[in-house]
């Protein structure tokens, strides 16, 4: 029999549970459930039947203690580390969540430039420009840049 997580969470909180054994095999860690009614199962994967294969301990008792199940045993006699699956990682997610925290990162910044510029149009000490003047302005600075790009010497402001 297998159990869902789902399942294993109702049966637990209707006192269901006798005892839960986290079972190596190979280089893999299964989840093992024995309820009140001495039925034995494994817990599977969501939407499946097949056994939930967990390839880290910790990863199974971090999930076994969010369920409140504080006690259990461990059966290690089928574990062999050399067996351990190789790493499933997956670099095309890990290029889409970097982007992804760049891209969270990028909008922070914006938003908090946003915020500060809107601060100070608010602000009643901001000194406004016209356009006019700030047309006159850069008219002046583009000339002197070419004035120094012909190396002519430039008329300090």
């Amino acid at each position: 029999m297998t159990l869902t997580l789902d399942q294993l969470r109702t049966i637990h909180g209707a006192g269901g549970v006798r005892g839960v054994t986290l079972r190596a095999e190979g280089g893999s860690f299964y989840v093992e459930i024995e309820t009140m009614q001495g039925e034995s199962g494994t817990l599977a994967k969501a939407r499946s039947t097949q056994p939930r294969e967990f390839g880290n301990p910790s990863q199974a008792l971090s999930l076994l203690h969010r369920l409140g199940l504080a006690a259990g045993a461990f059966d290690l006699r089928g574990w062999n580390p050399a067996l351990k699956a190789g790493s499933r990682s997956r670099p095309d997610r890990a290029e889409a969540l970097r982007r992804t925290h760049e891209a969270a990162s990028h909008d922070a910044w914006f938003r908090a430039q946003v915020e500060e510029a809107l601060w100070e149009a608010d602000d009643p000490d901001t000194a406004w420009m016209s356009h006019e003047d700030v047309t006159a302005d850069m008219a002046t600075q583009r000339a002197r840049i070419m004035e120094m790009m012909a190396g002519k010497p430039g008329k300090g402001r």
